[in-house]
């Protein structure tokens, strides 16, 4: 594991350790592993949206998009997240 050394202003600092006392973190390296797979997620999320835009733009007119559609395609897509994971 490498190890990453950042300086923070009190007041951030203070938010982080408010945090890890609060939030079930067990520790400061614990609170922003959360944060940083938050945003890994995120990234990943848009990703599939614009490939999924990309796609419907390119002859998705016999797709019917809904909330049936959206929460499938979810649920797919944590399924493919987590054999990654397992992969890794």
């Amino acid at each position: 594991m490498t190890t990453v050394t950042i300086s923070l202003p009190e007041s951030l600092r203070e938010f982080v350790d408010h945090q890890v006392k609060n939030k079930g973190y067990g520790n400061v390296s614990e609170f922003f592993r959360g944060l940083l797979r938050s945003a890994q997620e995120q990234e990943e999320n848009k990703r599939l949206e614009s490939l999924l835009l990309e796609g419907l733009d390119r002859g998705g007119d016999d797709l019917e998009i809904n909330d049936q559609f959206w929460k499938k395609l979810k649920a797919e897509a944590r399924q493919l997240a987590v054999k990654k994971k397992k992969l890794a």
